[in-house]
């Protein structure tokens, strides 16, 4: 029997991502021969009842365009839209624009017609596929750590603007610092994985003094935007996806190399030293 080529074999993974969206991804490392180590360095929470989104819901059809950026951001929305009653799968107005598989995905599972996806998975992106949005009202329910840029974008092309809060990113707690100082001062990974521009600075922040940890990592990057977060925290991407999805960062991953053969040996198990 010949040996199987595991093209991540030997390579120990940190995993920054939320706890409900780290586990898929550990589990497809995994199965390439990684051992992955799932540690949040943020979390997700949602809005305030009562706030500007629960109102931009309350009037959903006034606008032409929804454009939802992030699963979360998806998954935000319909949570407060079930809370208030809000109907979002009926009617022709407004339109909704995702952007990335995961972020329509969780759209069209509730019901919600997709009427664009850019075909780059960037939130950049979505302002140059929109077609003429001269005079339009567009609704943009985000994270409260989102940047002005999307924003401002729509606005240069003559759209009108709503930019609301819909999830509130927030620092995981003292058990992700322990834990991240811990893998990363010990050398106990290799690689981190980041998937977005908030987990970048989340785990900066966590690890405080011991952040130069990271320079003997490997770091990947789902795109740009997360690149651009680690060069701003004063280190190197390594490995930056060209397709903007986890699936895709693996795949650059192991582009990228440094596994070994596998012989024999199985897969590796998926660890979550979060706290719970």
């Amino acid at each position: 029997m010949s040996a199987e080529w595991l093209p991540l074999e030997g390579r120990r993974i940190l995993v920054t991502r939320p706890r409900r969206q780290s586990r898929q991804m550990c589990e497809r490392l995994s199965r390439l021969g990684a051992q992955p180590v799932a540690v949040p360095t943020i979390t997700i929470a949602g809005p305030r009842p009562g706030g500007s989104l629960d109102a931009s819901l309350r009037v959903i059809d006034r606008y032409d365009w929804v454009v939802i950026t992030s699963a979360n951001g998806a998954r935000a929305v319909l949570a407060r839209a079930r809370a208030l009653e809000v109907n979002l799968a009926g009617g022709t107005r407004p339109r909704w624009a995702a952007i990335g598989p995961a972020t329509a995905a969780v759209l069209q599972e509730a019901g919600v017609r997709v009427a664009l996806m850019p075909p780059r998975f960037l939130t950049g992106a979505v302002a140059e596929a929109l077609d003429d949005i001269s005079g339009l009202r567009i609704l943009l329910p985000r994270t409260d750590a989102a940047g002005p840029a999307l924003g401002e974008a729509l606005i240069a092309r003559g759209a009108t603007v709503e930019e609301v809060t819909a999830y509130r990113t927030v620092l995981a707690p003292e058990g992700s610092r322990i834990e991240v100082r811990r893998l990363i001062g010990s050398r106990a990974v290799d690689t981190v994985l980041f998937t977005s521009a908030s987990t970048v600075h989340g785990l900066v922040r966590l690890l405080g003094e011991e952040r130069d940890g990271l320079r003997a990592m490997v770091i990947g990057c789902i795109g740009p935007v997360t690149a651009a977060a680690v060069v701003a925290e004063g280190f190197e991407a390594t490995v930056v996806a060209s397709e903007h999805t986890t699936d895709g960062l693996i795949a650059a991953l192991v582009a990228h190399g440094g596994g070994r053969p596998a012989g024999t040996k199985g897969d590796s198990d998926v660890r979550d030293h979060a706290p719970h």
